[in-house]
């Protein structure tokens, strides 16, 4: 959907929720000076064009035993393989993330192990066996901004 599509009502709507997904319909009425019905209507219009990608709660990987935050730079052996390690990757629970950029990488992948340990095995007995001349680790320290793309 082009930006030009939103109106002033929808951004509105848009940086309310970003700050606060859980905020009430009623509230976001009363911020927008407009009834509760338009906002649910607003928000429905959002979702179905695609500018809202559903709502979820977000687990914190640490607190459930997922201490190794991991982005890997990957180089396929034959890059025609492109959709077939797409679905294996899939199929790997510890991936939360996969990317086709442009650069040194054919492909870039996050993903979360409970410790050094556990990512070496995923390296080495999920992602090597998908036809990997190469890969690339950097292992995140800490997540220090985390946040949802700002609304004009």
């Amino acid at each position: 959907m082009a930006r030009n599509q939103l109106d002033d009502l929808d951004e509105q709507i848009l940086r309310l929720i970003a700050n606060n997904a859980r905020i009430p319909f009623l509230e976001v009425a009363r911020a927008c000076d407009v009834s509760g019905a338009a906002i649910h209507q607003r928000i429905q219009k959002l979702a179905t064009l695609g500018v809202l990608k559903g709502s979820e709660f977000v687990i914190d990987p640490e607190k459930v035993g997922y201490e190794t935050c991991a982005y890997i730079g990957i180089y396929l052996r034959d890059p025609e393989s492109f959709d077939r390690v797409v679905a294996a990757l899939r199929e790997i629970p510890e991936v939360v993330e996969c990317h086709f950029t442009t650069g040194k990488y054919d492909m870039f992948i996050k993903l979360y192990a409970k410790n050094n340990h556990h990512l070496l095995s995923i390296i080495h007995d999920k992602l090597q066996p998908l036809g990997l001349t190469r890969s690339e680790t950097l292992i995140s320290f800490n997540e220090v901004i985390k946040r949802q793309i700002p609304i004009p």
